[in-house]
């Protein structure tokens, strides 16, 4: 199996940072894109941010001007930087990776705690 080891979650004032990052080991098929989702009890896990290999992005509207995503294709690492996070940013923030064969894993997820 694929594992995706994830850090940088905690607690944070509303207004603060939070760099989140992962970092994918043992596929067997090179990664071709990586991102994060995150979701709170009772609700659907959302799509935060991605980002293919060759450097295309995709964010969430809640995202955009205040995250960003960017990756390692040889570490096989991808990193969120959070900026002027809110209370409603406050979720399990899991990582992602898709291979070239189409497969998909999701790491353990870490928790973001914003306060206001």
């Amino acid at each position: 199996q694929v594992h995706l080891v994830e850090s940088g979650g905690g607690l944070v004032q509303a207004g603060g940072s939070l760099r989140l990052s992962c970092t994918a080991s043992g596929s067997k098929f090179s990664i071709n894109a990586m991102g994060w989702h995150r979701q709170t009890p009772g609700k659907q896990r959302e799509l935060v941010a991605a980002i293919t290999s060759d450097g295309s992005t995709n964010y969430a509207d809640s995202a955009k001007g205040r995250f960003t995503i960017s990756r390692d294709n040889a570490k096989n690492t991808v990193y969120l930087q959070m900026n002027s996070l809110k209370p409603e940013d406050t979720a399990v923030y899991y990582c992602h990776c898709r291979t070239v064969v189409a497969a998909t894993y999701w790491g353990q997820g870490t928790q973001v705690t914003v306060t206001s």
